[in-house]
């Protein structure tokens, strides 16, 4: 099996509730083995809570991971990559491999943009895959669960104008472009 020497996103697994300590080793090793040109970004898909109490919110905040057990690694698969990885101190293995020393499969670019997206983050070739014209369903704020059909496109803003029907009349609103995804 032949494996494109690209950066791709790779999910793996680790134990619940280790995450943050996973990528914190994993990090370190990737420095102290020198693997910067290999092993790119560690995540931890989290986002931001509010603590409630009692049915009452607290005005404090939490991190909440959106996917216990696992860490989301770009990477370019080689076999000292790999290895690093897979041999970091609560790393249970590669979803998408099949065991046996096989390489894991790569997340597809349209399995990771929206765990991209939930986290804010927008990466330029992203906007690629969009045009006008296109479905698409907003995620998050006022219109969360709204479709529309994206008007025009401004990378340099990170936003996609999107024409809506709100209140049975079509309204044409400015959406962060982390905020859509593609039905």
């Amino acid at each position: 099996m032949e494996y494109k020497i690209e950066k791709q996103w790779y999910v793996v697994n680790t134990y619940s509730g280790h995450e943050n300590k996973v990528k914190d080793n994993l990090e370190r090793r990737v420095e102290t083995q020198n693997l910067q040109d290999y092993i790119f970004r560690i995540l931890v898909a989290e986002h931001e809570v509010p603590v409630i109490r009692d049915g009452v919110p607290t005005g404090k905040t939490k991190m909440k991971n959106l996917y216990p057990g696992y860490i989301f690694v770009e990477m370019i698969m080689t076999d000292e990559a790999w290895y690093i990885v897979r041999n970091t101190p609560g790393v249970t293995g590669f979803v998408g491999s099949s065991g046996g020393h096989a390489k894991p499969f790569p997340v597809t670019r349209e399995q990771i943009e929206p765990v991209l997206k939930r986290m804010g983050m927008v990466d330029e070739d992203m906007y690629s895959n969009y045009s006008v014209g296109d479905l698409v369903r907003i995620l998050s704020g006022s219109f969360e669960g709204v479709d529309g059909t994206i008007e025009s496109i401004d990378s340099s803003l990170g936003q996609a104008t999107v024409s809506i029907i709100f209140f049975g009349r079509p309204q044409s609103i400015d959406v962060k472009f982390s905020e859509i995804e593609k039905i």
